[in-house]
């Protein structure tokens, strides 16, 4: 059985900000494509209790998120919390002012989520996955595929968070979750090169034929190289006079 996102990003929040912190998690399960648009939310009553804050508080954070347009919410028996079919555009933030505002942070960033997303695809290259693993994975690799360059950013995070997900451990996912959410407006800030996109989606069928393989060498490799070339893309960006 797939260990599944929601069930990571949708964990009990720390104690200090309830509505900051459930507002990030609701963000983060939409940015990363484990709800989709048109998808419901679970109810009101379930999202509370596994994020583990009060009704009121849940309520705040999902109108703030309808104030944003994220989602909408529906009434009558088919009602619900959804999320809205178009999604506000990424905030243009200029890649170089980012850059500045992160400082070092950036390199730490891209450390982080090479250590995370390489021990990922090696661990999952390592279990026996299940015909339900198996498909997950190969979904979302379609799907990344096949995305248009409006929906590339998010199912290009869905397929990462599956290598996370296939390797059985919560924990695992939720890490790299909060690692790829630190880079997202960095990827954003720059233009999706179409060349780019495509040698993406080669390296992407190479880390997924390697983990289905049970190749845990060759994983490791291909989500190495991966993961250099998009820090290398994003160093020459930031950079650019």
């Amino acid at each position: 059985m797939v260990a599944q996102a929601d069930d990571a990003l949708f964990r009990p929040v720390r104690t200090g900000n309830p509505f900051e912190e459930t507002v990030e998690r609701l963000l983060q399960a939409i940015k990363l494509g484990v709800v989709v648009p048109g998808d419901r939310l679970p109810s009101e009553r379930d999202l509370a209790a596994r994020l583990n804050v009060s009704r009121v508080t849940l309520r705040e954070a999902i109108h703030a998120l309808t104030e944003a347009g994220y989602v909408e919410s529906r009434r009558g028996r088919y009602g619900g919390t959804f999320v809205n079919e178009r999604l506000p555009k990424p905030r243009r933030t200029p890649a170089k002012r980012l850059a500045r505002e992160l400082g070092d942070g950036l390199d730490d960033a891209l450390v982080l989520r090479a250590a995370l997303e390489t021990g990922a695809a090696e661990a999952a290259a390592a279990r026996s996955l299940s015909v339900g693993e198996q498909e997950h994975l190969r979904r979302c690799l379609a799907e990344t595929s096949a995305a248009s360059l409006a929906d590339y950013r998010r199912l290009d995070s869905r397929l990462h968070l599956a290598i996370a997900e296939v390797t059985g451990s919560p924990s695992l996912t939720s890490a790299t979750a909060d690692a790829r959410m630190r880079l997202n407006e960095l990827l954003d800030a720059i233009p999706l090169l179409e060349r780019n996109i495509e040698h993406s989606n080669e390296q992407h069928e190479a880390i997924v034929d390697a983990i289905l393989a049970g190749d845990v060498e060759s994983a490791r490799r291909a989500m190495q190289e991966h993961l250099s070339g998009t820090a290398a893309l994003l160093r020459a960006f930031l950079s650019f006079p």
